[in-house]
């Protein structure tokens, strides 16, 4: 089995696999899920970075993986108490392969991210994007993710950020503290 960050698209007859992390397989997965989130985001993360999430919660991550077992997409999440209240689910990183978007792929990792979240008792969902990131926004709003902060010059490349959170159980917006909300932030559409 090989993962090859330089798959070909994939041929109308080819289906892809939506897998759970694997933390025995950090060999043949780490080096394909570094390249590719690091050709698709613009913060450059260490490998202690991805070991600090795959070590912890490797069973919150899941890939898409094409007929061949090349990396298309992969999520990455967190799921732990946020400031001794509620129990916040956290989407860290996602990518897909710019030859494989718009086919629903990104889409089906996150909902499977969630999903697991929920199953755990998450009360909510968290996230950050670039205010650029369009399609980003798009997604996590049909997903019904909130904007809830505008974060300022927040990644090293100067660029502002949305934090997007997505409230799983009734009543869990009013465990936030106040500081998590920008009252001057625009709505959601």
């Amino acid at each position: 089995m090989s993962v090859q960050p330089g798959a070909l698209p994939l041929r109308p007859s080819e289906s892809l696999r939506y897998v759970q992390y694997d933390g025995n397989k950090e060999k043949l997965y780490l080096s394909a899920i570094r390249q590719l989130i690091s050709k698709d985001l613009s913060e450059p993360y260490s490998i202690y970075v991805y070991r600090y999430f795959l070590y912890q919660w490797g069973d919150l991550c899941f890939m898409a993986l094409d007929a061949h077992d090349n990396l298309v997409g992969v999520v990455i999440s967190k799921l732990e108490p946020h400031r001794d209240g509620p129990l916040r689910g956290y989407i860290a990183m996602l990518a897909v392969r710019e030859e494989h978007r718009g086919k629903g792929i990104a889409t089906k990792l996150v909902r499977m991210a969630i999903d697991i979240m929920i199953e755990r008792e998450a009360d909510e969902i968290a996230l950050e994007t670039e205010v650029t990131n369009t399609a980003a926004m798009k997604l996590y709003e049909r997903l019904g993710f909130l904007r809830s902060k505008r974060l300022h010059r927040y990644y090293l490349n100067g660029n502002s950020a949305f934090r997007f959170v997505l409230f799983v159980k009734e009543g869990a917006a009013t465990l936030q503290y106040e500081e998590d909300y920008d009252a001057d932030l625009p709505p959601s559409s």
